[in-house]
């Protein structure tokens, strides 16, 4: 009888030290102020609310994700992503479907998740101007960025196609609740790459990451570049002489997905449901100006009027705005991105 006990006992420690040693996920994101926000606001409290272990890694995206599940060695458990990256992605079976009974998104603006991507943040891609040579009176419209006898000087520009057509298309005249009608054809993706062709003389720069581009300003090595809100306000904190303007912007948001045959799939399941609540979202501006996915986020007094007007999420703010569409990122993306590719290349 003794010995049964003991056998029990043994079998029952050994299973606690296993569900102990899932209790970890690998998360990689993109690095910089971006990572640094999410790490404080969400990741590093999440793990000391949980008690999960969380390792941090540093990616380059969906092609990372295909790479390992191509061969079947999954080292990552949560990938942060562009929504329109993770549509395509999904679409392509890189990713595991979510589970909304286990990740509570019943507060969430609801155009901010989907089947593949819990959302994480919203953000805007806005044009940036260098207020050394512009002063306060830089570009208000993609227009503008394009007009290089009004704004004369160098530019960044995105070297990915995620955030690159749509502002092409309104620099020559369409406008935002067209440019994804006309973004639906390889004819229209075309004119806008003539587009960018047009300004290439002018761009010195075509980033590849947010850190880049914030650096970018940040030295003062380009007049103008494009980029995500975000990290130009944290390089404005920094002492970067930079401004930009909400007008125009893409509307966005980043997300979280799991890769198809992550090695900790529950706990990452579990883990992105805790890193959604508003208790965890709240604190994100206070690290980078993105606004919550989580409407309930807004309710709990973390977040004040004043940081509220400078979200991109803010009504005032988000009605300037085109917002991105998924639907043509899922259909068009992969065809315009070697479009993309091969104007860089010429």
């Amino acid at each position: 009888m003794k010995a049964i006990l003991i056998g029990t006992v043994a079998t029952a420690l050994l299973a606690t030290t296993a569900i102990a040693a899932d209790k970890k996920v690998t998360i990689a994101s993109w690095g910089g102020s971006y990572q640094e926000a999410q790490s404080k606001a969400l990741f590093q409290p999440a793990s000391a609310a949980m008690g999960v272990e969380v390792k941090e890694e540093s990616y380059g995206g969906m092609s990372d994700v295909r790479l390992q599940v191509s061969s079947g060695a999954v080292t990552l458990d949560i990938v942060a992503s562009g929504s329109g990256s993770a549509a395509r992605a999904g679409a392509e079976g890189l990713l595991e479907e979510l589970d909304y009974d286990i990740i509570d998104v019943s507060t969430f603006y609801p155009t901010l998740k989907s089947k593949y991507c819990v959302g994480g943040d919203v953000f805007s891609t806005v044009y940036a101007w260098n207020t050394d040579t512009y002063g306060s009176d830089g570009p208000q419209s993609w227009a503008d960025f394009w007009d290089t006898e009004k704004f004369p000087g160098s530019r960044a520009y995105r070297g990915k196609v995620a955030g690159a057509l749509e502002p092409a298309l309104m620099a020559d005249g369409v406008a935002p609740e067209d440019v994804y009608s006309v973004l639906g054809s390889e004819e229209g993706i075309e004119r806008a790459l003539n587009k960018i062709r047009e300004l290439k003389d002018n761009i010195e720069v075509f980033w590849t990451s947010g850190a880049q581009q914030a650096q970018l300003m940040k030295d003062g090595e380009v007049d103008m570049s494009t980029g995500w809100n975000g990290r130009f306000d944290n390089a404005a904190k920094d002492g970067a002489k930079v401004m930009y303007s909400f007008n125009q912007a893409l509307l966005d948001y980043d997300c979280f997905a799991i890769p198809l045959g992550a090695p900790n799939k529950d706990t990452a399941m579990m883990f992105l449901n805790e890193i959604s609540k508003a208790e965890y979202q709240d604190d994100l501006p206070k690290y980078i100006t993105y606004g919550p996915t989580n409407k309930a986020a807004y309710e709990t007094g973390e977040i004040d009027a004043a940081t509220a007007a400078a979200l991109p999420s803010s009504p005032a703010n988000a009605a300037l705005q085109l917002p991105v569409s998924l639907d043509w990122y899922a259909k068009w993306e992969t065809v315009a991105a070697e479009m993309y590719q091969e104007m860089l290349t010429e």
